[in-house]
């Protein structure tokens, strides 16, 4: 994998700032992901973003392992996320709920295994230690609960990263400026605005790619919204996931590294 556009990880591992996200809300997305990963890969990223409760890996793992036997990738070339759930909590379940998502996705490792939602981590280290996964890291963690692992007596791996919901709306700068100074990398997901087609999103948000500000940013530099929401992320030093299983945005999304946007740009959309 190539160390060009990634962040190196404080376990010395190398993660790609641009990332595709694979979440999908209805089953009629679900049945495109096969189809969206293989597109992405033949548009250039490198950096796949699952989880077991997406219940998709078995579909992302099919689309792989058809790109690695077309020669279009080789294994090393990828970097694969998954993320533990909440049923395989308990520490004899952890590396249990990887070997799970293993077999789903026909890999004999991950690159990074995160904690979905924040339960302790030591069974987590195990799996690193077993060669199950080369980084491990956690999501949707805020600055205590980050505090509360580093502080751990006897802690053998710190995170790597923190994956949070992250956009100009909700910027996280106070948890990026704690991540930073812990040599955390900060991961940005819904990074184009919180998916109104989840149950929990409040179909009454203002839709982020329609802001007038971002907007107006977007045509100054004759680009998307979407590629300058995409664009602030990377100039702060936050991974960010693209999300779309438009081949047309993928494709979008992708040309994020030839612009760049300016001091006054990137203090406008902080505001």
């Amino acid at each position: 994998m190539s160390k060009l556009l990634s962040v190196k990880l404080s376990d010395n591992h190398f993660m790609p700032m641009l990332g595709f996200g694979t979440s999908a809300s209805n089953k009629d997305a679900k049945s495109k992901v096969e189809e969206a990963i293989q597109s992405a890969i033949d548009i250039g990223y490198r950096h796949i973003d699952s989880a077991f409760f997406y219940q998709n890996e078995e579909e992302i793992g099919s689309a792989i392992q058809k790109k690695i036997a077309n020669g279009i990738v080789k294994r090393d070339d990828l970097f694969y996320t998954s993320k533990l759930w909440s049923t395989f909590c308990r520490p004899e379940l952890v590396q249990v709920g990887l070997e799970a998502s293993l077999k789903k996705v026909q890999l004999s490792y991950v690159d990074l295994y995160l904690i979905h939602f924040p339960v302790p981590l030591k069974a987590m280290e195990k799996c690193k230690d077993t060669g199950l996964t080369k980084s491990i890291g956690v999501s949707n963690f805020n600055g205590r609960q980050l505090e509360m692992i580093l502080n751990k007596p006897g802690l053998k791996y710190k995170p790597v990263c923190n994956q949070v919901e992250c956009h100009p709306y909700l910027n996280q700068r106070k948890l990026l400026e704690f991540c930073k100074s812990k040599d955390i990398v900060m991961v940005a997901y819904a990074a184009l605005g919180s998916d109104v087609n989840k149950e929990w999103v409040s179909k009454n948000n203002p839709v982020l790619l329609e802001d007038p500000v971002l907007n107006d940013i977007a045509k100054k530099h004759r680009r998307t919204p979407a590629q300058v929401a995409l664009r602030y992320q990377l100039q702060r030093g936050v991974v960010v996931l693209a999300k779309s299983f438009n081949e047309k945005r993928m494709q979008e999304n992708f040309k994020v590294f030839d612009f760049q946007l300016t001091l006054e740009d990137m203090k406008t959309l902080d505001g």
